[in-house]
């Protein structure tokens, strides 16, 4: 019987019940034994006793037994080896068919690895590419192989985009180079800004004033299927290209001049993200070169040919010089990219150098005590957060840079007075560089561009202050041994030691007298040695930058934070 909450029912039994059956089971075995008995069977069998002496023959029946028995072990022995041989062949076609799926996917590994070394291979060429070293020599290659040298210049900050080096290097090269000055990005620039810089320029050497086009032909069936598959059309304002007409043809008035065998090769160079890449682009009329707004995208120089007698050559960004400002650093290197500065020093750099008013309007946030708040409202702004709904404020630096060199943001910087020329550039020097080229004809197109542009106004322009030329590298080896700091990073050093030490002159007890004089001379000397000990320790100096409280005497500044009705 079965006991309840048991999974398995008990096998003990009563010793009544267990007796019983075991006299049941020596009766019925009696019972057995006792029928084998009469129906003759029995238990044991009888032993062969073998072939008797007396049986006539006997001889030939025990050969014929022994004939017997040895056909019998020979036929076990074929069924065993046929049995064997069975076992091996198998094992071998599951060993076949085990290699056989394994193929594949040997076949698929080999090539992973193949692919991996080649990803490997490419990596490596592409950081040696990306190396400053490689940059100066790409760039020393596109200005020996060039006749003449466009130098693309921001038209926000053309001061800022002009390298000393690369022009004295062009003007003083021993094959007679000609040097040419290209204004882009013209459309974020007001226009009286844009034509007194153009003005400045001209004095020096021949400009021209460009806009770029993003309305371009694809090079391939393929990529206009994409294209029209994706729905990728910029229907921005920077769809039409102005300034092509004009370059195109004192190109080719150039290309004339000389032998009507050699082709004229221009180099195009400059600084990062001024448009080098998207000018060549404009000109040749479809997507030839990589163009983009992430900076340093252009790796080595690349030939295009324009047309049978003009050739151009695009080149990598100039290397910009260690020892230049923080702005110029932040605005015309590559140190974000290439992981040597972090975008929230190079946002903050930029934000001292500008109103911070002009700031507020531009991008709509409110009233901001630093740097760091600005990037916190911009990023809240823009929905940049991350996990638990945290300002991101790593991506609204990068973007607000991306503002900075792009083809976004309105901003300019003022003309400075005209003193004199640069000294490696010669009166002699600038009257060649004119020759050969119809002035008027340039002047007159000019100005045609600039009146058919669309610029931006005065009041929706942020003023950038420019810290002058920018010194760039032609070659590695001219990297200084070391680097001195920017003059704002000087400036605010001399501040922050000022403040320390009007702080201690304030905490000095033998000058300024203190509740705590009258205290007992115990609790005096252990304040002295508390002192002492933390007199090594710089201390914290607040540093107000907030402009607009500055201006709260001001009557004429707009306040903000009231609402008028």
């Amino acid at each position: 019987m079965k006991r309840p909450k048991l999974k398995k029912a008990s096998k003990r039994v009563s010793c009544a019940k267990r007796y019983k059956i075991q006299k049941k089971v020596r009766e019925h075995h009696r019972k057995l034994r006792k029928e084998a008995k009469k129906s003759g069977l029995k238990k044991r069998t009888k032993k062969d006793i073998g072939v008797p002496n007396s049986a006539p023959f006997k001889e030939e029946v025990l050969k014929e037994a022994e004939q017997k028995k040895q056909e019998l072990d020979e036929l076990k022995e074929k069924n065993r080896l046929a049995k064997q041989k069975e076992r091996a062949e198998k094992r071998k076609k599951e060993k076949e068919t085990a290699s056989a799926e394994e193929e594949p996917k040997r076949k698929k590994a080999k090539k992973e690895e193949k692919v991996k070394a080649q990803r490997e291979a490419r990596a490596a060429v592409a950081k040696e590419k990306s190396t400053k070293a490689f940059r100066c020599s790409e760039l020393k290659k596109v200005i020996e192989a060039s006749d003449v040298i466009l130098e693309v210049l921001d038209a926000r900050d053309p001061m800022g985009c002009r390298c000393p080096q690369l022009e004295e290097a062009v003007l003083k090269h021993e094959g007679g180079k000609r040097l040419l000055f290209v204004l882009t990005k013209i459309d974020l620039v007001p226009r009286d800004s844009l034509e007194k810089w153009l003005q400045y320029l001209q004095a020096e050497c021949p400009t021209f004033v460009f806009k770029s086009s993003t309305h371009l032909q694809d090079r391939t069936v393929l990529e206009k299927k994409r294209a029209s598959v994706n729905g990728n059309v910029d229907l921005s304002r920077a769809g039409a290209s102005y300034g092509c007409n004009s370059l195109m043809q004192t190109l080719t008035d150039l290309a004339s001049m000389g032998d009507g065998e050699s082709m004229l090769k221009i180099g195009v160079v400059g600084f990062p993200s001024v448009g080098k890449s998207s000018l060549i682009n404009t000109l040749k009329g479809s997507r030839v070169c990589i163009a983009g707004v992430p900076r340093g995208l252009t790796k080595c120089m690349q030939e295009v040919h324009l047309s049978k007698k003009v050739k151009m050559i695009d080149s990598p960004a100039i290397v910009a010089a260690p020892c230049n400002s923080g702005v110029k650093m932040a605005l015309r290197s590559l140190q974000v990219e290439e992981n040597e500065k972090s975008p929230l020093e190079a946002v903050q750099t930029l934000l001292r150098e500008c109103n911070q008013r002009e700031i507020m309007l531009e991008y709509n946030v409110p009233n901001y005590r630093n740097p760091l708040e600005f990037l916190t409202f911009y990023a809240k702004k823009r929905g940049f957060l991350q996990k638990g709904a945290l300002p991101n404020t790593e991506q609204a630096a990068v973007t607000f840079l991306n503002d900075w060199t792009g083809a976004k943001l309105n901003y300019y910087s003022k003309v400075p007075e005209r003193q004199s020329l640069p000294q490696y550039l010669t009166e002699a020097m600038v009257t060649e560089l004119r020759t050969g080229l119809n002035l008027d004809k340039m002047k007159m197109a000019n100005e045609h561009i600039i009146t058919r542009i669309r610029s931006p106004n005065v009041a929706s322009s942020i003023l950038f202050n420019s810290k002058g030329m920018t010194d760039g590298l032609l070659s590695f080896t001219e990297v200084p041994a070391e680097t001195p700091a920017s003059v704002d990073e000087e400036r605010q050093e001399e501040d922050v030691t000022e403040q320390t030490e009007d702080t201690k002159q304030i905490e000095d007890p033998e000058e300024v007298e203190t509740p705590d004089s009258h205290m007992a001379p115990t609790q005096k000397s252990q304040k002295k040695s508390s002192r002492k000990k933390t007199k090594g320790k710089a201390k914290p100096a607040f540093v107000n930058i907030d402009v607009l409280a500055s201006q709260q005497n001001n009557d004429d500044a707009y306040d903000f934070n009231t609402d008028f009705i």
